[in-house]
């Protein structure tokens, strides 16, 4: 399967602007999140989808590979899309998996794209998302981290920002959340993106409900790293403690 990673980043973010050009050990978020997925050796290339110069000029210097987008998309699954185009026309060739790797996951460790990628064995799989354990209730309690739901054929059920399962009847049910990598088939994601947003995913602001709205499936696979996702700027600051003890 020829893969391309794609990592949309664009500093309007309404929760951290400027997110991706913030610095982490004297080098900026975006800078660690292209390096590290570029140390995975399952992928054909690795580019930016961003909509700001700024960032499109960074990733140039470091002679990375970047992609001008249009401001307007709303979804980081959209940006992705146009910038698959893009690319394809560029290097005259057309990718089977397109691999989207939120540019906020500075810490992410190159195996998790082989996780990510395992369960497109099975043929009928054409998206999917890592999913992790949450570590505490406060994480739990967290908006910015999105829990999720699965099936008992480890299927989204359903994602949410709020707290999902209840834990009012059981504490023994795991908790569990989204992680950075979401994988889609080529085809799968240009369907994607000429369906319409639909009411929960804009309730939610997540792409994934897009998916599930339309009856089709989420594949989830599990992930044994702990990942930390930068939000707000206590979170960057808790991710440079980290990245200086590993």
């Amino acid at each position: 399967m020829k893969t391309l990673a794609l990592i949309p980043a664009r500093m309007g973010s309404s929760r951290f602007p400027g997110k991706p050009m913030a610095k982490i050990l004297g080098k900026p978020m975006i800078g660690h999140v292209y390096e590290r997925t570029l140390d995975s050796n399952l992928l054909d290339l690795v580019a930016v989808a961003t909509c700001d110069k700024e960032i499109y000029d960074y990733i140039e210097s470091i002679g990375g590979t970047a992609v001008m987008t249009s401001n307007k998309h709303v979804r980081a699954t959209d940006r992705c899309a146009e910038a698959l185009i893009t690319l394809e026309k560029k290097y005259k060739t057309t990718y089977d998996i397109v691999l989207m790797v939120q540019g906020d996951e500075p810490m992410l460790d190159p195996d998790m794209i082989h996780e990510a990628l395992y369960p497109f064995k099975d043929n009928n799989v054409q998206v999917v998302n890592l999913l992790g354990d949450i570590k505490d209730i406060s994480e739990f309690e967290d908006r910015n981290c999105i829990k999720v739901v699965c099936d008992l054929k480890s299927d989204a059920m359903y994602f949410s920002r709020n707290p999902i399962p209840t834990t009012f009847f059981s504490n023994d049910i795991p908790m569990k959340k989204q992680v950075c990598i979401i994988p889609f088939r080529r085809d799968f994601l240009m369907e994607y993106t000429a369906m319409k947003p639909t009411p929960l995913e804009i309730a939610e602001s997540i792409d994934m409900m897009r998916i599930i709205e339309n009856g089709l499936k989420v594949r989830m696979s599990p992930t044994k790293y702990q990942s930390q996702s930068v939000d707000t700027i206590e979170d960057l600051k808790k991710v440079e403690q980290l990245m200086k003890k590993s």
